[in-house]
This record gives structure tokens, C-alpha cells and sequence, in this order.
């Protein structure tokens, strides 16, 4: 019987500006903000797969647009 962390993936703030083609700080932004979940080790952050694959997976507002 799995209780889910075993099957759990975590990434490094490198790689998830890779997967996500940010820069780095741009995820530490997010991670600082609580836009993007992490747990933290030491001085790093690991973020969870599944935390990334659901913020790609989410559309977002055209940057251009006003919401007035």
C-alpha cells in the first residue's frame, strides 16, 4: 500500500525554470509568493512534479488584457 509520498517527485528550482522556461528567480518569485508550492531543505527549495504540471496545465489571462 503506497500513502503517496513514496510516489512523490520532487524538482529542483533549476529544473523547474527549465520546464517551465523561466529563469530561475522567476520561480523563486513564485515559491516566495505561494503561487507555486515547495518544501525546503537547507538553504534549496524542492517543488513538487505534480505542483509544476498543474501550474502549466492551468491558462492564464493574455498579460495584455485589463480587468477594467
Amino acid at each position: 500500500m503506497s500513502n503517496g509520498l513514496s510516489d512523490a517527485r520532487f524538482l529542483t528550482v533549476a529544473e523547474v525554470a527549465e520546464m517551465m522556461r523561466v529563469s530561475k528567480m522567476t520561480v523563486y518569485r513564485h515559491v516566495h509568493s505561494g503561487d507555486l508550492p515547495a518544501i525546503r531543505f537547507g538553504r534549496s527549495f524542492r517543488v513538487p512534479e505534480s505542483a509544476v504540471i498543474a501550474v502549466l496545465n492551468n491558462p492564464v489571462a493574455d498579460a495584455g488584457e485589463s480587468s477594467a
